[in-house]
């Protein structure tokens, strides 16, 4: 077609054609910067849009006890989780889920129905329970692998161990102390979803590992940890105390061998206990010592040459007034001198020794034996007590501190400074963790014994020793006196102030002991102490018969010897003719005695039939007691451990035979 309306036709048709042309040009451009610039951007988005991530928590290194037996461990439980968009019927699934894991589905349901693309449901169930919600065939339900803790030995060192929190952080005790050692790093996961948005069920893909925490070894000796629980229970129960703690310490290295506290709960259902249940009074909650602080005041004056042994203090026959004040004693005394003052616990007369020794010198002994500060051991929530400068002293404080008023102080302190005596006078910091561990279970560091002080001379501490002792053999503490041993303590009244009238109360306080054994040798260094009892009024009566039964327990299962065990002959190497009597532990010949069958006849076979036991490594009152139940003459040469033996070991050992023991020191732990 010619003419002006050909031309107009080719006209329209060319502008329609550059503008399909123009469009067809800026949606190529378009998907180009899609496809090329925006590429990593947009894929992350569709990532994004197809999975979810989330954190995989790693598995916690566990916590031994010194011979490496398990405290707390961990194993892998399935935590449930929900994406609440792809439930098509939340209540249906709530109610399904309820019976499964006996919640009610209104709880559940709530979860189901979160506003957000993820919800937890349920965390480290157990493998039935996961299975059988496994079994349902729920879309939107999906599973991933977590650490679970465990506690195999129940309540036993609950509030040594605290407990893991349900995000996998610990709470409360070495737990919490060492999490970041014990927790290890996270990982990462991915909750995968399909084309249309839809949840893939089953466990999550594991993007990055998490890697496991490390272990620690602890001072705690589970054995002595669980003697300690059984006898306090059972005076806390009898007694119907408010509550109740006792704390085993070797005092040659500071290192806590037991510590328990009454009321306990169980750290796998941590959450159905209280916080008062929870806590670790030992560390955390101070109080009046009483009489029991007497010791620091004898210590100070003995020290500081304000007092000697043979001195004498008039009684005032059981009262006596300071700053207007009457203080009186729990009996009647005339003359006593320093020694019968601790050993019949006067308050008049420990009163006179703290006027004699002048408040700045005492207040120097009261913080150089630790009280008002920390003492390091590492557990949370650990209190200072509180000690008043002198400055800040009434005209009462001196007389009043003199017999454990006025101050207040925590269980550790007092054992500690109570340690201090037994060990010659130098203060050991108390420990509670002895090695960490790798992944793997190998040490990777030993946290050795740290000495803080020499608070007194050793020549100090032996004639406290010597005073304590007394206490035991002829003052109040008699009941808790351990045949076979002598044992140095004190015993602890301690009133507690009316907050109604601000006076201290006449019903019965703290009640405590605390003492050491055997005296001569100090092995161990217990405090028992009862917080308001029911049934008793006084430390000697309450805590003191406690403290002998654990005492007996303890140095029995540390095979340490008792004086009046029957001797036997050690011959050491190169001195001809000439023996040394070791006593043998009680409880090694009681067991024999008490085993079936154990007549004359029977004795006679096993007699007949014994053999060499190994005994590497083993100390020689170990080996010795190994040794006690066999037949047999023993000949020494060097000191230390064992590191070798003739006969050999599984070699036949006739009656009266001689075993040759080779010893050396020990090599020195890392």
């Amino acid at each position: 077609m010619t003419g002006p309306l050909g031309g107009s036709l080719r006209s329209r048709a060319l502008i329609l054609a550059a503008l399909f042309a123009s469009a067809l040009l800026a949606l190529t451009g378009r998907l180009a910067f899609l496809q090329v610039v925006k590429h990593e951007e947009l894929s992350r988005l569709a990532e994004r849009q197809r999975s979810k991530t989330i954190t995989l928590r790693p598995e916690r290194g566990p916590i031994l006890d010194r011979a490496g037996q398990p405290l707390a461990v961990s194993s892998r439980a399935e935590s449930l989780f929900a994406l609440p968009a792809r439930i098509e019927d939340p209540e249906r699934t709530a109610r399904r889920l309820a019976a499964i894991l006996k919640e009610t589905p209104g709880a559940i349901r709530k979860r189901l129905e979160a506003d957000r693309g993820f919800a937890w449901v349920k965390r480290k169930l157990p493998p039935a329970v996961a299975q059988a919600i496994r079994a349902l065939g729920e879309p939107g339900l999906g599973f991933v692998e977590e650490s679970l803790r465990l506690y195999p030995n129940r309540e036993l060192a609950a509030h040594v161990l605290g407990f893991e929190g349900v995000d996998g952080r610990g709470l409360e005790g070495v737990e919490r102390a060492w999490d970041s050692h014990l927790a290890g790093e996270p990982g990462l996961g991915l909750v995968e979803r399909d084309a249309l948005g839809r949840e893939v069920t089953g466990l999550a893909a594991v993007i990055k590992r998490p890697t496991p925490g490390q272990g620690v070894v602890l001072t705690v000796d589970r054995t002595i940890q669980y003697l300690a629980e059984k006898e306090l229970d059972t005076a806390w129960r009898r007694t119907r105390s408010q509550s109740a703690l006792a704390i085993v310490l070797d005092p040659r290295t500071g290192e806590v061998l037991a510590l328990a506290v009454r009321p306990t709960f169980n750290p796998n259902s941590f959450a159905t206990a209280t916080a008062n249940e929870w806590r670790n009074r030992a560390v955390t909650d101070p109080f009046e010592p009483g009489s029991t602080f007497k010791v620091i005041l004898a210590a100070a004056a003995l020290q500081a040459g304000a007092a000697r042994p043979t001195d004498r203090f008039y009684g005032e026959q059981g009262s006596i007034t300071v700053a207007s004040t009457v203080i009186h004693d729990w009996k009647r005394y005339g003359w006593l001198t320093f020694s019968e003052v601790l050993q019949n616990s006067s308050n008049v007369g420990a009163i006179k020794v703290g006027m004699a020794l002048g408040r700045d010198r005492y207040y120097h002994y009261i913080t150089s034996f630790g009280f008002g500060s920390l003492t390091g051991l590492g557990l949370p929530g650990e209190s200072r007590g509180q000690i008043r400068p002198p400055e800040r002293w009434s005209g009462l404080s001196l007389a009043t501190m003199s017999i454990g008023q006025e101050v207040s102080v925590t269980a550790l302190q007092l054992i500690a400074a109570f340690g201090a005596v037994a060990n010659g006078g130098m203060l050991m910091q108390p420990q509670i963790v002895r090695a960490t561990l790798d992944a793997a279970g190998h040490e990777l560091r030993g946290l050795e014994p740290r000495v803080v002080r020499q608070v007194i001379a050793p020549e100090t501490a032996r004639s406290l020793t010597q005073i304590l002792t007394g206490v035991v053999e002829e003052g109040t503490g008699h009941l808790a006196a351990i045949p076979g041993y002598r044992v140095a303590g004190k015993t602890g009244t301690a009133q507690k102030l009316d907050p109604a009238t601000k006076h201290y109360s006449r019903a019965p306080g703290v009640l405590s002991f605390v003492g050491f054994a055997p005296a001569d040798d100090p092995r161990v260094v217990m405090l028992v102490l009862l917080d308001e009892p029911k049934t008793e009024k006084w430390g000697s009566e309450a805590a003191a018969p406690i403290f002998a039964a654990l005492g007996r327990e303890v140095l029995r299962y540390l095979n340490v010897l008792p004086q009046d065990a029957p001797p036997v002959q050690i011959v050491r190497a190169g001195e001809p003719g000439t023996s040394v009597p070791v006593s043998l532990p009680e409880a090694s010949r009681a067991a024999a005695a008490l085993a079936p069958g154990t007549g004359r006849a029977a004795l006679d076979a096993d007699a007949r039939s014994a053999r060499m036991p190994d005994l590497a490594g083993k100390s020689l009152r170990r080996a010795l007691s190994v040794l006690e139940a066999l037949d047999t003459q023993v000949e020494v040469a060097g000191r230390g451990v064992v590191v070798s033996q003739r006969p050999a070991a599984g070699e036949a050992l006739a009656p009266g035979a001689i075993a040759r023991l080779e010893l050396a020191p020990p090599t020195a732990r890392r």
